[in-house]
């Protein structure tokens, strides 16, 4: 297969989500993966063995995905331009970036109308209470979400595939769907979805620290990396900090710190030192940095999935 026709379905995939993003009148699969994830999570995690069961759950439904994406691809192998279609349109479903950028984008234009529209609109993209946000607070959790959902929903994804192809592209869907759903340590989720939660940990390891360099490369300032690298893990989480911490430092700000969910306070870690208000100039510096990051990550996931095939 020549460079050109490995290179097509990323290629279309990005570009469809770049004009797109995500389709909210068509069928997604990963809407598919959070109901299969309801529908056994509602049956096992009840009574003993709880994190063996949620265990079992998570690592079968990732083989199964990979597994049947695999099959399902390898079905079209003696239609070349219709495997690239179909390949093209399932990475464009694993892609997140625009949506994203337009509800960060939004936060900011309901916060400069009203307290209470951003703190409306904030909480369609964080999982932290919202209701007692003051106006930086909204600002600062765009943010930092604009910059974890550059590490899941764009890098991760196009690290796996680019080791992996488009099954393992969906599998790390999969991985990252089963965190956002179960991975909690809540009393429901503490032990039916640590494993899913650990499994979340290991396949973003690598993408996290990725992320927070494509970012520093993209700012031009080289320097950044020692701010990464001081502040990166003091996050709770072992790898959200440094997507977080690169553009804490980007933009010369802090985020982190106490946060509420489901009404208890979660301590966090503070990630910089600059306490300050954050503007709309921000926001468009952090989606500038977001797209640049994307684009070297693009092109480098081409190389290496070329490298891996010729």
């Amino acid at each position: 297969m020549t460079v050109s026709l490995i290179l097509l379905p990323l290629v279309l995939g990005w570009i469809l989500d770049l004009c797109l993003g995500d389709p909210a009148r068509l069928p997604h699969p990963i809407v598919g993966f959070g109901r299969i994830i309801s529908f056994f999570e509602h049956r096992l995690n009840r009574g003993g063995h709880r994190r063996l069961k949620g265990g079992v759950m998570a690592i079968g439904l990732i083989i199964a995905t990979y597994a049947l994406t695999l099959w399902l691809t390898g079905l079209l192998d003696p239609w070349l331009w219709v495997k690239i279609a179909v390949e093209a349109v399932l990475v464009f479903y694993c892609l997140a970036g625009t949506t994203l950028i337009r509800e960060v984008r939004m936060v900011f234009k309901a916060a400069d109308r009203s307290l209470e529209e951003g703190r409306r609109q904030v909480a369609r993209i964080v999982g932290r209470d919202t209701a007692q946000l003051s106006d930086n607070e909204i600002r600062t959790a765009a943010l930092e979400t604009l910059a974890e959902n550059l590490s899941d929903g764009v890098i991760a994804p196009l690290f796996w595939y680019a080791l992996l192809g488009v099954p393992g592209m969906l599998a790390y869907k999969m991985v990252n769907t089963l965190d956002s759903m179960i991975g909690y340590r809540s009393v429901r989720y503490r032990q039916f979805g640590t494993v899913a939660a650990r499994i979340d940990d290991v396949a973003n390891y690598i993408p996290a620290r990725l992320t927070a360099l494509l970012m520093v490369v993209a700012s031009g300032h080289l320097s950044l990396l020692r701010f990464v690298a001081k502040y990166g893990p003091k996050h709770a989480s072992p790898n959200s900090g440094y997507p977080e911490a690169a553009l804490a430092g980007i933009l010369g700000c802090r985020f982190g710190g106490p946060h509420d969910y489901f009404g208890e306070t979660v301590e966090k870690p503070f990630i910089g030192t600059v306490d300050r208000q954050l503007t709309s100039d921000d926001m468009l510096t952090a989606v500038r940095i977001n797209r640049v990051a994307e684009v070297l990550s693009v092109v480098l996931a081409g190389l290496v999935r070329c490298a891996i095939l010729i």
